[in-house]
């Protein structure tokens, strides 16, 4: 049976459930309750599996709070004996509007410490993320504060129907591949080309 490591990102801990930095747990919580899949406190993370047809997919939310999320990835990539094409990481960012989804093969890790951490650990930015924007409505050096608050209600109002989307990318990831993937998910809307001059 084929095996994919999907890892949600996001802090441990009361003080930060729900945040916006946290909508990487969200996304494989969603994925897991879906399938009525039940949470392990194991080494490095909380995990659970489901299977989608014929393929194992070991969900994990690292325990090791953010910055040092590389480890709890690569141990259960060795524990596992999950190939690099086959782990997708569950991200927050930034740079896209709040609600919009991005499958990426690879790529910078655009100051997001748990990206870049994983990078440094596995020495290689080519893996796959799945990348849920966030929004950057802050003013200047209010980042960390942003990214550690809550989503204010019209926002988490629309949550359940973003990670329905994103669980489905996540099976389209595992069972037909990333470019299936990407798109499915990354399509553009049409843009409205402006009336030609008379």
């Amino acid at each position: 049976m084929e095996k994919y490591l999907i890892v949600g990102l996001g802090n441990i801990g009361p003080d930060y459930e729900g945040t916006r930095h946290n909508i990487g747990f969200r996304m494989v919580d969603a994925l897991a309750a879906e399938y009525d899949a039940k949470w392990e406190d194991r080494r490095y993370g909380f995990v659970t599996r489901i299977s989608v047809k014929g393929r194992q997919l070991i969900l994990l939310k690292p325990s090791t709070f953010m910055n040092l999320s590389g480890n709890a990835v690569r141990y259960w990539m060795q524990q596992e004996k999950i190939e690099l094409s086959h782990l997708l990481v569950c991200v927050d960012d930034l740079a896209l509007p709040f609600g919009q989804l991005r499958m990426k093969p690879g790529g910078s890790d655009a100051g997001h410490n748990g990206l870049k951490h994983i990078a440094q650990i596995l020495g290689t930015q080519q893996y796959a993320r799945l990348r849920f924007g966030i929004g950057n409505d802050f003013y200047r050096g209010q980042q960390v504060d942003f990214v550690l608050s809550q989503f204010p209600p019209e926002e988490e109002a629309q949550i359940p129907d973003c990670t329905k989307k994103t669980s489905a990318a996540i099976k389209t990831f595992c069972l037909a591949g990333i470019q299936m993937a990407m798109n499915q998910l990354n399509k553009k809307k049409p843009q409205t080309l402006p009336p030609p001059s008379l």
